[in-house]
């Protein structure tokens, strides 16, 4: 059976791009296309697209705007494929993943046609399985504060869907959270320039892009590290660092890398967390982190995007605990408070 694709773009020229993208790929039926917002949801409505791709700036009803009305009424994949660079337009991008967009490509192929419309229908393909997560639910959890940390970092690691599922962990956590967080979040090259200031508007936590050579901040100074595009994100001695290392399971910054350096330096005073993501980036370091006497968590299936990642670190036996995303930030809280789980 094909995968029923609804183009949406205000751009004649973008949209019949998209098309002759799909033409000679016989999985692939374009059934519609819309030339803003608005009609995007209504084509959603009555025709049932098996996934949506979706511009940014578009009239009548931005691209944002779509996405959440798409999600209230008629739960569709959506791929985000946008020329957007600036940091307005890409605050834009990480709320509609944060809306429930499953991922996002850029619409600027240049000289590498072929190579992107390889891309677009590998996109496509991951997008037009996922199952919608519209609603994660984010209960806090309230430790006295006179409880001491028992850990010295937490390490997160996430991909596709990872945008909303990070926020969401983040904006569960309870204020007064005592640890740091390393995080690895995948996300196409171009669209990550933003990404640490957005975390860090829309979350409770300060949120910083690595420089390298950063010390962990003593107890009770929580933030987020965020590798930047391209570079491994270690630790060694307590300390932050970043390398341009061969890539890992296709991935740089890699979660395995991330991991297994937390494994090393800090072992059972460290916490790793995998949560939705496509592939396997992070379910081995998962596996060195809990060896080494690490706390480790993987985000159950049901609330996953693309049960990928999490998936294959229970494979392992990686997880001690497997949770839905929203118990996930309690269950964090209560390991930097040294609360038995």
């Amino acid at each position: 059976m094909s995968i029923r694709v609804l183009i949406a773009d205000d751009s004649l020229t973008v949209r019949k791009r998209i098309a002759e993208a799909l033409e000679g790929k016989p999985e692939f039926q374009v059934v519609g296309e819309a030339v803003d917002g608005r009609q995007a949801v209504d084509l959603c409505l009555k025709l049932h697209p098996d996934v949506i791709t979706l511009d940014l700036a578009m009239p009548v009803m931005s691209g944002l705007e779509a996405t959440v009305a798409l999600m209230a009424r008629c739960p569709t994949p959506i791929l985000i494929v946008s020329a957007s660079i600036n940091r307005g337009e890409l605050f834009q991008t990480y709320q509609a993943l944060a809306a429930g967009a499953v991922d996002v490509l850029d619409k600027t192929p240049g000289s590498l046609a072929a190579e992107w419309d390889g891309r677009l229908a590998s996109a496509l393909r991951v997008a037009a399985r996922v199952k919608v997560v519209t609603q994660f639910g984010r209960p806090r959890a309230v430790f006295p504060p006179s409880a001491g940390p028992a850990m010295r970092a937490v390490g997160i690691g996430a991909s596709t869907g990872g945008p909303a599922a990070v926020l969401e962990l983040l904006k569960g956590l309870p204020r007064g959270f005592p640890v740091p967080i390393l995080l690895v979040l995948h996300l196409a090259t171009g669209f990550t320039a933003a990404l640490a200031d957005w975390l860090d508007k829309e979350s409770p936590l300060r949120t910083a892009f690595v420089k390298g050579g950063e010390a962990l901040p003593p107890p009770g100074q929580a933030c987020v590290f965020l590798a930047p595009a391209d570079h491994h994100l270690t630790l060694a001695g307590g300390h932050l660092a970043l390398n341009r290392a061969a890539q890992r399971h296709s991935c740089r910054p890699s979660v395995d890398v991330l991991f297994e350096s937390m494994a090393l330096d800090l072992g059972a005073a460290s916490a790793g967390c995998l949560l939705t993501g496509m592939g396997r980036d992070g379910a081995a370091g998962l596996l060195a982190m809990r060896q080494a006497g690490a706390s480790t968590i993987a985000q159950d299936e049901a609330s996953s995007v693309v049960y990928g990642m999490p998936g294959e670190a229970a494979r392992l036996g990686a997880a001690g605990q497997i949770l839905p995303l929203k118990d996930i930030a309690g269950a964090l809280a209560a390991l930097a408070h040294g609360v038995p789980r």
